[in-house]
C-alpha cells in the first residue's frame, strides 16, 4: 500500500534506563542514517528541557548532526519553543544551518515553553501572549522589515545572503492553524498528544492561506504517536514503556525512559492509570498492518498532507525496526 501522503519522523532523544546520555546522542546519529535510508521525508527534533528522560534540548545541534551523518533527508526543528529565545538568535542560527545544507533544513516553531515552571524561569521564557510578538520579530529579521525608525533596523542578521529555511507553525488549536494560513507557512498539528480534531483546525488553515514563496499552496502535517511491532501482543507490551513513564511524569515523577518489563511490574495510583486510559487513546500501537491502517484512516479524515511519526520505545534497536516496519507497510521507496 502506497501512502496518499508523505511519512516523517520525530526525534525526542529519549534516554532509556540503563543507558549513558552519551549513547542516547550516539543514537540521534543511527535513527537520522535509518530514516534517510528507509526514505522518510524529514526528520524533525522537539525542544524540551528539564526531562531526565529527553535529551533534545538543543535541536539545532541534533539538525547539525543529522544532516552531516545523512544525504537526502531534510532535518528540522518540531519544533523550537520561540518565547525561549531571542528571535535574531533563532534567525542566526537557522540561517546558518540553512546555509551549511541547502535545502535541507525545517524550522518548526512552536509557543508552549517545552518545560516546567522552573525551567521557564531558568530560560527567562517570554509570557504566552508575547508569542505573537516574537514571531513578527523573527520574521522581520529575516525579511529586513523593520521600520526604518525601529532600533533593530540598524541590526544586520549574519551570516547574510542567506534566508530562514521553509518556517511550520505547530499546534492544536484553530487560532494557531488561521495564524499559520495568514503567514502563508506550513502547519503541523499535535495530534500525539491533544485530543482536539485536527480536520477543524486544517480547515481553518486552508481557507486563510496565503502563498508564499516557500509555501505556494498549504501543506499540512498531521504527527501522531505510534509504536510498531512484527505482532500486536508485542507491541502492547512495548508500548508500556511509554505508557507508565507518561503516568509518571504528569504526576510530578521525573525519570529516564524505563524498559517495559520495569513498567509491567510498576503499581500505579489510580491518578496515574487515569492518566493512561486518558493519553492512550491517542496511541496508535499494533502490527504494521494494524498501525497502517489506522494511521492512514487517521490522515485522510482530515485530508493530512504529511504524518510525522514519534515512537516512544525503551530498546533504541526495537525503535529503528518500529520505524522500519512502518515505512515496509506503506510500501515507502528506500534510497
Amino acid at each position: 500500500m502506497a501512502a496518499p501522503f508523505a511519512l516523517s519522523l520525530q526525534d525526542l532523544a529519549p534516554i532509556a534506563e540503563g543507558t549513558t546520555t552519551a549513547q542516547a546522542m550516539a543514537e540521534t546519529i543511527l535513527l537520522a542514517q535509518e530514516a534517510d535510508r528507509l526514505g522518510y521525508t524529514r526528520l524533525w527534533y522537539a525542544e524540551h528541557h528539564g526531562m531526565p528522560s529527553i535529551a533534545s534540548s538543543v535541536p539545532e545541534i541534533l539538525i547539525g548532526s543529522a544532516a552531516a551523518h545523512t544525504k537526502d533527508l531534510r532535518v528540522g526543528a518540531g519544533g523550537v519553543m520561540l518565547l525561549n529565545h531571542a528571535p535574531l538568535r533563532i534567525a542566526e542560527a537557522y540561517r546558518t544551518l540553512e546555509g551549511l545544507f541547502p535545502g535541507r533544513i525545517d524550522l518548526g516553531i512552536g509557543r508552549a515553553p517545552g518545560g516546567d515552571g522552573h525551567a521557564m524561569r531558568a530560560l527567562r521564557s517570554g509570557g504566552g501572549e508575547e508569542f505573537s510578538a516574537y514571531l513578527a520579530e523573527l520574521m522581520a529579521f529575516d525579511e529586513d522589515g523593520f521600520p526604518r525608525d525601529h532600533p533593530f533596523s540598524r541590526v544586520p542578521v549574519s551570516p547574510g545572503g542567506i534566508r530562514l529555511p521553509p518556517m511550520w507553525l505547530l499546534g492544536s488549536s484553530g487560532a494557531s492553524a488561521q495564524a499559520a494560513g495568514q503567514l502563508g507557512m506550513g502547519y503541523a498539528f499535535a495530534a500525539h498528544f491533544s485530543h482536539t480534531p485536527p480536520a477543524p483546525a486544517f480547515e481553518a488553515y486552508r481557507y486563510g492561506f496565503k502563498a508564499t514563496e516557500a509555501f505556494p499552496k498549504p501543506k499540512t502535517m498531521l504527527c501522531l504517536s505510534v509504536v510498531c511491532a512484527p505482532s500486536d501482543e508485542e507491541a502492547q507490551y512495548l508500548s508500556h514503556s511509554q505508557a507508565v513513564s507518561w503516568a509518571l511524569f504528569t504526576t510530578g515523577e521525573q525519570r529516564k525512559l524505563m524498559s517495559p518489563e520495569e513498567a509491567h511490574a510498576r503499581v500505579l495510583t489510580p491518578q496515574q492509570q487515569s492518566v493512561i486510559d486518558h493519553q492512550s487513546t491517542l496511541w496508535i500501537v499494533g502490527s504494521p498492518e494494524t498501525v497502517r491502517d489506522t494511521i492512514a484512516e487517521k490522515a485522510e479524515s482530515c485530508a493530512a498532507d504529511e504524518v510525522m511519526i514519534t515512537t516512544t520505545m525503551h530498546s533504541y534497536e526495537l525503535r529503528r525496526r518500529s520505524y522500519a516496519l512502518i515505512s515496509e507497510a506503506f510500501g515507502v521507496a528506500g534510497r
